[in-house]
């Protein structure tokens, strides 16, 4: 299985279920890696042929924007959906961190892995 992959993607977000969490933005960083067969694209040459990152990119911003989720995990969630819905991913590893979300610590989230390495 071919990974590509997106990591430190920062977007401000709604996100949260507090009250206050929901009248302002967070920031929130994505780790994104996805099993796509890349083989045609690297004999081929064509942007087509692959999976485009900077279309990725657009597209989980404006979900995750869009969103305004409660839970990190539902964001997850629809993340992962999207990237086999609409990129035709065989495999993804989704990380949200949502960095100073608790006292003292540097890092706090999810990882989620859906859909089979297996090609």
């Amino acid at each position: 299985m071919d990974i590509v992959y997106l990591h430190g993607l920062t977007v401000d977000c709604v996100v949260g279920i507090w009250d206050w969490e929901r009248a302002i933005t967070q920031k929130v960083t994505i780790d994104l890696d996805m099993g796509k067969d890349i083989s045609k694209a690297a004999r081929s040459r064509d942007i087509e042929d692959t999976l485009n990152y900077k279309a990725v990119s657009k597209h989980v911003v404006d979900l995750v924007i869009q969103g305004e989720f409660e839970l990190v995990e539902t964001m997850a969630e629809e993340i992962a959906a999207a990237l086999n819905r609409d990129f035709d991913v065989q495999w993804c590893r989704v990380r949200i961190n949502k960095t100073g979300a608790v006292r003292g610590a540097r890092d706090v989230g999810v990882v989620i892995e859906r859909g089979s390495r297996q090609t």
